[in-house]
């Protein structure tokens, strides 16, 4: 078996299509299946079978892909500790983040650190703090965009090297016509009997949400349950209820949303993390970025 072709089929793997390997690879969909097909007369195996319009692994492509997995996963770390002799930023860099940080900073972190170092590869994927910070203790990612709220601290595991990026406030969003609107704070005492819309239960930003509400005697109306802070603004703006948005998420406002501070003050912290052992190029050049992009894009920090 040729390493190149292993390479290739770790990629159909790991995104599930010809397409999505493709651009991953940066090569054509025909060189990805090209390359399949060759694996498959080495193996003398059938390791992919139609699926609808798009392919699916069979039981011996699934038992392949692990192995193939764990040895792009090795070259992808001999390459990274080769580069950090020569001072190199180059080869893969997997990111994790929150879906408002992904959104708000690293769009334009990738394409300044790519631009400046082409040889550098990154790849992102969202989710939250509690499934992403495994995955990077796994390996399985080099750094996670995390947040962090002042009722609800993210718990660091043992091993992992938090950076600080920037502390912002958390904006109550209520609907313009609200008996709030035009007040210059927010005393969340007031806001008993109030409809909620907050991200998903057990994440950061419900259980720090909840937890204040519940240090003022407020038992929260969370009934809508949305990862995207964006989502929840249009559910504001219909009149359906009110949220807590971190300022970095405010920009641009939609319309019929009111944004005010709220009294006691909450606040939420973006951080990267990564693991104490690792000191790569990629790395700092990735936290470099990272806390210069975050400074302009949250107007409100702290």
């Amino acid at each position: 078996m040729v390493w190149e072709r292993l390479r290739v089929f770790a990629a159909v793997a790991e995104h599930g299509s010809v397409g999505a390997a493709a651009a991953a690879l940066h090569i054509t969909g025909p060189a990805v299946t090209q390359q399949i097909r060759k694996l498959e007369r080495e193996t003398h195996t059938r390791l992919v079978e139609p699926d609808g319009r798009g392919i699916r692994l069979t039981a011996a492509g699934h038992v392949l892909a692990g192995s193939a997995t764990r040895i792009a996963t090795t070259v992808a770390e001999a390459e990274r500790d080769l580069a950090t002799i020569h001072g190199q930023i180059v080869g893969p860099l997997r990111i994790g983040a929150v879906a408002s940080a992904l959104r708000a900073v690293l769009p334009d972190v990738l394409r300044t650190l790519t631009t400046d170092h082409p040889r550098l590869i990154p790849t992102v994927r969202d989710g939250e703090v509690v499934d992403l910070l495994p995955a990077l203790r796994a390996r399985h990612l080099d750094a996670v965009l995390l947040e962090s709220w002042s009722y609800r601290p993210a718990r660091i595991p043992p091993g992992v090297r938090v950076t600080t990026l920037v502390t912002e406030p958390v904006l109550l969003a209520v609907p313009a016509g609200h008996p709030v609107a035009e007040r210059t704070v927010a005393e969340l005492g007031e806001m008993a009997g109030e409809t909620w819309a907050s991200c998903p239960d057990g994440t950061e930003a419900y259980e720090g949400l909840v937890q204040l509400l519940r240090a003022h005697n407020i038992e929260p109306d969370v009934r809508y349950l949305a990862t995207d802070f964006t989502s929840q603004l249009h559910l504001v703006a219909a009149g359906l209820a009110v949220a807590a948005i971190p300022a970095i998420a405010t920009d641009p406002p939609p319309d019929g949303v009111r944004f005010l501070p709220c009294e006691p003050a909450l606040g939420r912290t973006l951080a990267v993390a990564t693991r104490e052992q690792d000191d790569l190029p990629s790395l700092r050049a990735l936290v470099e970025a990272l806390r210069a992009r975050a400074r302009i894009s949250s107007p409100g920090q702290r």
